[in-house]
């Protein structure tokens, strides 16, 4: 396995993850990694919907602390999307395990990390959540921090219920089918430096208008969320932070530099208890729905929350008392 240098150049280095071939043929992951000498403790992050790994503020935040850090683009997103392939399209949220376990096993067996905590966002974060509760038991993952999950449709609750079977046997008959996409442009035009945002990242990768929607993939992500209404009994603790407001709108307002502009935060926080049973909630003032990505005030709130939840339930383990020679 040969690390090769980033896209986003040194000190950044990743790899490509073979996967099982699918009905559109090859299949792979990326494996992108930033190293911290001598450390015995790793995150890996995980992405949204229509995303892929820039975030090197997050990654900046996670060195300091000791942290050697690690981002998965999944298959068929981002750095792992390849021309004959459907952007984003997978038919259960399950076929993710595989890019997540080999993840594992470099982060633990290649590199020798013994702690590992695993951060998703948005559709990251229920694709993470769902593996951490199949994974349970098994001490693969020591800690779960959830940036605005995607744990519930933005919807109304009657709407979901009532859509929910209707879209689930649409996805069994016309999994490839194209459906009209409900991505705000406005909220990646609030993010990207060249429109109202303060941040780069590549728009051919994370484009403003999104990649088609395909009924198979909303029909996973459907019965991925039906799965957590069951209770996933993860085992570690879990953090969870949302945004304390959302706005849906199809115009420009400056309030979408304050609020999740994709998901129903509120719906999020009320999810969190089906988790596990160590599950700490926080809202961050101001957020917006990649809470690494807001204004620098809910930045600093949320970076301090994240501290002080890692202090106490992910706490550095003391280095071991140096031996003294024995007197003659």
């Amino acid at each position: 396995m040969e690390f090769r240098e980033d896209i986003l150049g040194a000190p950044y280095e990743a790899v490509e993850l073979p996967l099982a071939p699918d009905e559109e043929g090859a299949v792979s992951a990326t494996l992108v990694r930033r190293l911290v000498p001598g450390s015995r403790r790793a995150v890996l992050y995980v992405h949204g919907y229509v995303d892929y790994f820039f975030q090197t503020h997050l990654a900046d935040h996670f060195v300091e602390l000791g942290y050697s850090f690690y981002a998965l683009d999944l298959r068929k997103y981002g750095r792992s999307l390849r021309p004959h392939q459907s952007p984003n399209f997978v038919r259960d949220l399950a076929a993710y395990d595989e890019e997540l376990d080999a993840a594992v096993r470099v982060v633990r067996e290649l590199d020798g990390h013994r702690e590992l905590l695993v951060n998703g966002h948005s559709t990251g974060g229920l694709v993470t959540a769902l593996w951490a509760g199949r994974r349970a038991g098994r001490g693969v993952v020591d800690g779960l921090f959830l940036n605005s999950p995607f744990l519930s449709m933005p919807a109304a609750p009657a709407v979901r219920t009532l859509g929910g079977p209707a879209v689930e046997a649409l996805g069994r008959l016309a999994a490839t089918r194209k459906l009209p996409s409900t991505l705000n442009p406005h909220y990646v035009h609030s993010l990207h430096r060249d429109h109202r945002g303060e941040w780069d990242f590549d728009l051919r990768l994370k484009p403003a208008e999104g990649f088609p929607l395909y009924a198979g993939w909303l029909a996973a992500i459907h019965r991925g969320q039906r799965r957590l209404r069951r209770g996933l009994g993860i085992d570690v603790p879990v953090l969870l932070m949302a945004s304390t407001a959302s706005i849906a709108t199809t115009t420009w307002q400056a309030k979408l530099h304050h609020a999740d502009a994709v998901l129903r935060a509120d719906d999020i926080a009320a999810e969190g208890p089906r988790l596990g049973r160590h599950v700490t909630i926080v809202r961050i003032e101001g957020g917006m729905h990649d809470l690494v990505l807001s204004g620098e005030a809910a930045r600093t709130q949320l970076f301090t929350e994240l501290d002080r939840w890692l202090g106490a339930y992910l706490p550095q383990s003391p280095l071991p008392e140096p031996s003294l020679p024995e007197s003659s």
